[in-house]
């Protein structure tokens, strides 16, 4: 039998099931307080931004408008643009957080089109490395996430915050509103 030695998985073991989400979780995250909790990074008027809980590389996250919807010709011209300076600020707070070589960015549209949640848009963004691939998913099929999630979280929540023009609640929610 073959071991994989994740400790940090004890958290997600012995979470408060009180938190599950009975609906979209997309629409309910952003209603919570608690954004560290929720992992909710940064906030702007019509989208936020959330990492990824299965990672495929330290600092995946997913720029979410917060209207519910799977068919991305529904976002009004606010949103869209909101949406899109999102994304940019979400590239530049990755790189000043994480140094990437490069990303990944793109939406799942329609039908089971990679992700599991296809009736509520998101864009994933994904940093990638020179290297960041190697023998463990060819010849192991198990993919190596180098960091956790947590320390990821902290690493690009400073980096949305020291942002010119973000603010910082007193909950710790960063808003860049003006991305």
């Amino acid at each position: 039998m073959e071991q994989l030695v994740a400790p940090w998985r004890i958290e997600w073991v012995e979470r408060d099931r009180s938190d599950d989400v009975d609906g979209c979780v997309f629409c309910e995250l952003p209603e919570r307080t608690n954004d560290r909790r929720n992992r909710i990074v940064a906030r702007s008027e019509h989208a936020y931004v959330l990492l990824n809980n299965y990672p495929y590389n330290p600092g995946h996250a997913m720029v979410i408008p917060y209207r519910h919807t799977g068919d991305y010709r529904d976002l009004d011209d606010r949103e869209l643009l909101d949406h899109a300076r999102l994304k940019q600020a979400t590239f530049d707070a990755l790189e000043a957080a994480l140094g990437p070589d490069a990303f990944n960015a793109g939406l799942n549209l329609g039908g089971p089109a990679g992700g599991s949640i296809t009736d509520h848009l998101h864009t994933h963004v994904v940093p990638r490395w020179g290297g960041d691939t190697n023998f463990m998913p060819v010849i192991a099929d198990t993919k190596v996430i180098v960091e956790a999630i947590d320390e990821t979280y902290d690493r690009l929540h400073e980096a949305f915050a020291a942002r010119e023009g973000a603010t910082v609640d007193e909950d710790g929610a960063v808003r860049v509103d003006d991305a």
